[in-house]
């Protein structure tokens, strides 16, 4: 008998999981789980939150739609709320669990969450799995350490010889451990936000994996906006002006992969225009940050960057002040994690 626990992080949806599917196809039964991680959340010296509410409410929406999805096929998410190095190993523990199904991560913070736990469980089988971007990782004809530094130079050698992955089915049934039951989301009490702070956070986009689909399917097949996509993407103003997938691909709500099908598709039987070419080509923008950044590693969060070059800063703090007045629905619901890829938008 094989139980296996199947770790969500920034991967919140059933479609093209492959961890997920891998889990379903190897384990007699299984424990599914987020864990929320405080540090996300803290207080920074600069006098405020790391991750603010709307990023909070959103997050909140995903894992709440996740668990939806995840029970109507009989699976049951354990969220935890202090950290996967303290929740995770309660579980292995409690359930008996031999293997940590999960995605495979690249910047600092997230590699660092997966080493530290690790350490805390060095008998533990964890297999990971490729699923950030359109190409696979194995399939871009660069290693990381050669990744151009131009996106050109990446884009049109990397298109010619790669070709996105097809799409892992959504699982139909999950076998779960009988133990498991799934828990509600945590108060937003718990990581230090006020009830006023809470009712007043407007995330721009409902998160989670349903409304990920439902913009997709808006904004191809129902309005045939895409059509139009490369004259009005950057506007600023509405929801129609573009794709609005951004945040979804963020926390991994909805796959490049199956936006990449869908415009395969909308071509077929819409239309196929510069638009459609442009949206992939975002996508394929959007996996050279990725590369580029794990290339580069830490040095492109430092003000010198990655060719430790000396720049003059303006440290105009009114300035700054009124950055920090802006509303609140205007910041929208990016990563909470180290990421500094270029997404859609």
């Amino acid at each position: 008998m094989k139980t296996g626990l199947v770790w969500f992080k920034n991967d919140l949806r059933l479609h093209d999981n492959e961890a997920l599917c891998a889990a379903i196809a190897e384990c007699d039964e299984l424990v599914l789980c987020y864990s929320v991680e405080p540090f996300w959340f803290e207080n920074l010296p600069l006098d405020f939150k790391k991750a603010n509410t709307n990023r909070f409410k959103f997050l909140e929406q995903s894992i709440s739609n996740l668990q939806k999805n995840l029970e109507a096929i009989d699976g049951h998410l354990i969220i935890g709320n202090r950290g996967a190095v303290i929740d995770i190993p309660k579980l292995i523990k409690i359930f008996h669990i031999s293997t940590i199904y999960a995605e495979q991560e690249y910047a600092k913070e997230e590699e660092d969450l997966i080493r530290n736990l690790k350490n805390v469980l060095p008998d533990i089988d964890f297999q990971l799995y490729w699923g950030k971007t359109f190409y696979h990782i194995d399939d871009i004809p660069f290693s990381i350490a050669d990744i151009p530094l131009t996106s050109k130079a990446y884009r049109i050698p990397t298109s010619k010889e790669s070709s996105p992955r097809p799409t892992f089915k959504a699982p139909e049934n999950i076998n779960a451990h009988p133990d498991a039951t799934s828990n509600k989301f945590p108060d937003y009490k718990l990581f230090g936000f006020t009830k006023e702070a809470y009712e007043a956070a407007k995330p721009y986009l409902e998160g989670g994996e349903d409304k990920a689909l439902e913009r997709l399917r808006y904004y191809t097949f129902e309005s045939e906006l895409l059509t139009g996509y490369r004259w009005s993407r950057n506007q600023s103003i509405g929801m129609d002006y573009s794709s609005k997938f951004s945040p979804y691909l963020a926390l991994g709500c909805i796959s490049a992969r199956l936006i990449y099908e869908a415009i395969k598709d909308y071509e077929e039987k819409i239309k196929k225009n510069q638009s459609t070419w442009w949206l992939v080509f975002e996508l394929v923008w959007r996996d050279y940050f990725t590369f580029k950044g794990m290339r580069m590693g830490n040095a492109i969060f430092f003000t010198k960057g990655y060719k430790n070059k000396t720049i003059d800063f303006e440290n105009d703090t009114k300035k700054f002040e009124r950055w920090r007045a802006v509303k609140p629905e205007f910041h929208l619901s990016m990563p909470i994690c180290a990421n500094l890829t270029k997404l859609v938008t």
